[in-house]
């Protein structure tokens, strides 16, 4: 495949890109949340009349006069259903009115009574109420365990017992969660949302659920997103309140973005971690037992389990492993999905303590890896799909001169400097039924799938797709996307989008020239469709990648500096090497300021004694980075 630029780059430059907030609608009212100002309790006492008073507000929705929802099973889509407070943040109401401006001073004069309750939102290792889920996120077990850790720990040459924390991380992608609903009770889909959303199927179902509507009564359309990261995976209370909303004042849609404040409380979160790691190695390096017991924290109102002991599981071989999951239900917003739940909080513990188990053997941190590479997935017995995580560290070390780097503890005037490794590891995987048709139309061939773009390139890469399977030029190719409308397609997460899709659209593109040979006529079409039974289930199916980081640390301001970070992947077979490249510059950044980088992490933890836990790194020092490029390198899976 060739480096295709991207379709949607224009009009996102333009600023033509119609966004969910932005959906050119005929009279529109606009909607502001009111949110809980205390932790826990009861509402005792809602005043709207100041609000209501006020020129151009329409509607004040509270618990005591919004509409009864169908379902209620989802406490975090149960909005304004009674009284009780359960975090923090919380919508109490939703105001609606004829600009914003008159939404938002409305909202600031509804006066809500408390009846405040002793709340617990402090995540520690020692509360007394810790559980293990039934099962973590992506429907992993819970807590797994083979031979003898304690053992292997008690009789190895080296080992390294030590408890590391991540932080709370939160969704706050460029473009806010927003939505304009319109409730059109007489036509024949009376339910309309342009959400911005990674999935308009997913979105539709469970709204459907929640309001005891038929889904064919409801339509939602996203032709562009502004970033999610996993939190526009599935709904949360802003769509469910926008359709309220909408439902409030039949035939006006109704605009709800929420703010950049409120993004913190309800476009869900990874949870923080406390991760107590250990680690046993013989005199050569191999490994004789790794495990992980990983404490982290959930919302009382709805239980979410980060898989973050998932990856220690697979990555190196180990006689001896164990891996637990144990949970805290505070009185805090719900967490959900975030960019690689489980792996990127997953991977700070074990990487780290890899690098400390080098350092007490003497033996360099990549090397160590290299000697535990497994030969099957230690978790499955399986054979790999695909690994070429030794190609990834050796190649990277290389390109990064890793070889030629400063000692521990060097110092270039009142900077630390210091380098850093770490592997990387994500599953690959293809989701539920998605179905895609081809049409051919005034000469050209147009490809419908309810996919969508979360800014990774769908609207790009799926055309390329379609064209190799038609054997035709991309330019002959359109792609529709983002609306119910179109065939049914899976939630755009899990790096499983273009898996699913595209094999959707080979399927259809395969069949259509087969049936109609490479002379069709206007309105032939072929459907096809892709199900997670065809998936390979012989073989462990991941893509792996090694980092290297060069970390400054100034030791007077404590100020943090990376200079280089470079990274080496092994990602499967690449359809578009330009947006590839950018999701891997993207992960890296992320990864990098957050900081869950486990090779940045690594420099900072083990060379500078811990200065990580107690700075933070701030906008400035991001614009201060630079990066070296990254390359990567590509095996089919």
């Amino acid at each position: 495949m060739h480096e295709l630029a991207r379709r949607d780059g224009a009009a996102k430059v333009r600023g033509t890109a119609t966004y969910a907030y932005e959906t050119p609608v005929e009279r529109p009212a606009f909607a502001q949340i009111v949110q809980s100002t205390v932790p826990l309790g009861r509402v005792t006492s809602v005043d709207t009349s100041a609000a209501e008073a006020l020129d151009g507000v329409l509607a004040v929705l509270t618990a005591d006069n919004a509409e009864r929802l169908a379902s209620t099973d989802d406490r975090e889509l149960a909005v304004l259903q009674d009284r009780a407070v359960a975090f923090r943040g919380q919508p109490l109401a939703v105001v609606v009115a004829e600009t914003s401006e008159r939404a938002r001073e409305a909202a600031d004069l509804v006066r809500i009574g408390y009846a405040e309750e002793q709340h617990r939102s402090e995540l520690s290792v020692d509360d007394p109420d810790l559980y293990a889920p039934e099962q973590v996120n992506a429907g992993y077990e819970t807590d797994t365990a083979e031979g003898d850790v304690a053992a292997a720990m008690a009789t190895a040459h080296a080992t390294v017992e030590q408890t590391y924390a991540t932080a709370m991380y939160h969704n706050n992608p460029l473009e806010p969660h927003a939505t304009t609903a319109l409730w059109a009770p007489d036509a024949e889909i009376p339910l309309t949302l342009w959400d911005s959303t990674q999935g308009v199927h997913p979105t539709r179902a469970r709204l459907a659920e929640v309001f005891g509507l038929d889904q064919e009564r409801i339509r939602v359309v996203c032709p562009y997103v502004g970033g999610g990261f996993g939190s526009k995976g599935e709904p949360h209370a802003n769509v469910v309140l926008a359709t309220m909303a909408a439902r409030a004042v039949p035939g006006r849609p109704v605009k709800l973005a929420l703010t950049r404040q409120q993004m913190f409380f309800l476009a869900g979160y990874r949870t923080p971690t406390i991760q107590r790691m250990q680690v046993a190695a013989d005199r050569t390096g191999r490994l004789q037992a790794i495990a992980i017991d990983v404490v982290e924290q959930t919302s009382r109102i709805k239980e979410y389990a980060e898989q973050t002991g998932v990856p220690t599981r697979m990555m190196y071989a180990s006689p001896s492993r164990r891996t637990t999951h144990r949970l805290a239900a505070l009185d805090v917003p719900v967490p959900s999905w975030m960019r690689a739940p489980g792996e990127c909080p997953g991977m700070f513990g074990p990487e780290v303590a890899l690098d400390e188990l080098a350092d007490a053997l003497g033996i360099d941190p990549v090397e160590l890896r290299i000697r535990n590479e497994p030969e099957v997935d230690p978790e499955t017995g399986k054979p790999w799909s695909s690994r070429n995580l030794v190609a990834c560290l050796r190649d990277g070390a290389e390109r990064f001169g890793w070889a030629d780097r400063p000692p521990p503890g060097h110092r270039e005037g009142a900077w630390l400097v210091g380098t850093g490794v770490a592997s990387s590891v994500y599953p690959t995987m293809r989701q539920a039924t998605s179905t895609a048709t081809v049409h051919y139309e005034d000469g050209r061939y147009a490809v419908e799938i309810g996919a969508a773009d979360l800014g990774t390139g769908s609207w790009t890469v799926l055309p390329q797709i379609a064209a190799d399977a038609l054997d035709v030029p991309v330019d002959d190719v359109e792609v529709r996307i983002g609306d119910t409308r179109f065939p049914t397609a899976s939630v755009a997460g899990g790096s499983s989008g273009t898996n699913t899709w595209g094999s959707a659209i080979v399927v259809a593109a395969e069949a259509f020239r087969t049936k109609y040979g490479r002379s069709p006529s206007d309105g032939d079409e072929v459907s096809g469709d892709v199900d997670q039974a065809s998936t390979d289930s012989d073989h462990a199916a991941y893509a792996f990648g090694a980092q290297f980081a060069e970390v400054r640390v100034n030791t007077d301001t404590g100020e943090i500096r990376v200079p280089r970070l470079y990274g080496v992947f092994a990602a499967g077979r690449i359809v578009n090497p330009r947006t590839a490249r950018s999701q891997f510059i993207g992960g890296m950044t992320m990864g990098w300021f957050t900081p869950t980088e486990a090779a940045v992490a690594a420099v900072l933890w083990s060379l500078f004694l811990g200065l990580v836990r107690y700075r933070t790194m701030t906008m400035s020092t991001l614009a201060r980075a630079t990066f070296d490029t990254i390359e990567t390198t590509a095996s089919v899976l």
